[in-house]
């Protein structure tokens, strides 16, 4: 898949365009959304993502749309988990439902900004060592025993989290208790202090930073092309914001999505497992040699991940019936 600098540039320019116009249009005046204008919204940009993977279809082959794809529904899908763990941040840090938009929108853009460092340091890595395979493999797998081990208690663990970020800012920075608007610095007796907004912008852009972690082996494990990583995560983080004000009711609801994930994790896992044997060139594993075990193609890896996003999301809603949300987890 050759990729121009010309088509790198004008994605990312159309991608940094629709970040901006997002805000301009729906953020920079502070107000909590409406439904329809979430749904209006979300469908907006998940049709634009769509419409993209046909583009690549149609530009690169079946095969790289195919990939795209793959890496799109996954990384949606762990963004709709990534959800959950805003919700905790708002709620632990009593963020007026007026300016939950703005810490949104800053945090998806540095979420966007950290996974394109950890893409291009992927993409290097890859490109030198074949070996890194087996690296992600096992750490997706380590991921989701993880989060097989902290299902039902991730309120607790993120708000442990949280009160240690709270507790470092607070020693090394002046804050304050108190709101002011939707501003991220006031000032306290002449001095400048550090509000609760951006105190909940450094919990959120923590946890973005964790995410990609997470993210970026993940998608790597469906496609090595480093285009098609990057504008796959771009498309999934883009329309987070209006999909938070849109499920944020059904979350709770949503009690089996992290053992969906743990699956779809450990099945991309063995399947980067299986591409390094399949690449191999450690000495001590065969000789050296590549051995002989099946892969797993792109279709396969699409039917998995929305197969099992289907049994989870059906079996959450049937578990949850008639439960109210606050008790679902």
């Amino acid at each position: 898949m050759h990729v121009t600098a010309l088509e790198w540039g004008i994605t990312i320019a159309v991608i940094l365009g629709l970040f901006v116009f997002d805000f301009f249009a729906h953020v920079r005046t502070p107000h909590e959304p409406t439904f329809r204008e979430s749904a209006f919204w979300s469908a907006v940009y998940i049709s634009i993502a769509l419409a993209f993977g046909g583009f690549v279809a149609w530009r690169w082959g079946s095969t790289f749309g195919g990939e795209y794809y793959a890496g799109f529904v996954t990384e949606k899908a762990l963004s709709v988990d990534n959800l959950f763990v805003f919700l905790i941040i708002m709620t632990t840090f009593a963020v007026p439902r007026i300016y939950q938009q703005k810490v949104l929108l800053i945090g998806i853009v540095l979420a966007l900004a950290m996974r394109g460092a950890f893409i291009a340091v992927g993409a290097a890595a890859i490109s030198a060592f074949s070996w890194v395979f087996y690296l992600f493999g096992a750490f997706l797998i380590y991921t989701a025993v993880k989060l097989l081990r902290e299902s039902g208690h991730e309120v607790e663990a993120e708000e442990k989290r949280d009160s240690r970020i709270v507790a470092l800012a607070k020693r090394v920075l002046p804050t304050t208790d108190e709101y002011d608007g939707d501003k991220l610095l006031t000032r306290v007796g002449g001095r400048l202090a550090v509000t609760p907004l951006l105190l909940a912008l450094l919990a959120i852009g923590f946890a973005d930073l964790l995410f990609a972690l997470d993210s970026i082996p993940a998608i790597y494990g469906l496609t090595e092309e480093p285009y098609l990583v990057f504008t796959a995560n771009a498309f999934a983080l883009m329309g987070l914001r209006q999909l938070y004000f849109l499920i944020g009711g059904l979350l709770d609801r949503l009690v089996y999505l992290s053992y969906g994930l743990a699956a779809i994790l450990a099945f991309i896992g063995v399947k980067l497992v299986l591409h390094a044997l399949h690449e191999n060139t450690l000495p001590f594993v065969n000789g050296g040699e590549h051995v002989s075990v099946p892969e797993i193609s792109t279709p396969v890896s699409l039917g998995v991940i929305i197969g099992v996003l289907v049994v989870a999301t059906v079996a959450s809603l049937i578990k949850t019936r008639g439960t109210a949300p606050q008790d679902a987890r």
